[in-house]
């Protein structure tokens, strides 16, 4: 089994996610529990044996990508034993700018 790495542009992401959800809502219990699924879903992949997800040559040689509802998760194979997750961005987000900008680290 992987571990799990969340690395601080995913981690702000996460933040967002949560801000905006909690915003829209009108409740914190309803970002808490986004979020909650959320995370579980990035273990989730890194317990998942062999690769997993889409390549993303067009922004990164070592980027992958796995939809979670209506966001997008950027992850890389770090040795055999590490996943890391890069950003969580909305599917209908400028990915390739966001990337080309220098945020994909």
């Amino acid at each position: 089994m992987r571990r799990l790495r969340i690395l601080d542009g995913a981690r702000r992401d996460i933040a967002q996610i949560y801000a905006y959800i909690e915003q829209q809502s009108g409740h914190s219990s309803v970002a808490e529990r986004f979020v909650r699924r959320l995370n579980e879903q990035c273990r989730r992949l890194a317990r998942l044996p062999g690769t997993i997800g889409r390549a993303r040559p067009e922004l990164r040689p070592d980027v992958r990508s796995a939809r979670f509802k209506g966001y997008v998760i950027f992850f890389r194979y770090v040795d055999d034993d590490l996943l890391e997750v890069v950003h969580i961005i909305e599917g209908h987000r400028d990915i390739d700018t966001m990337f080309a900008k220098g945020d994909g680290d």
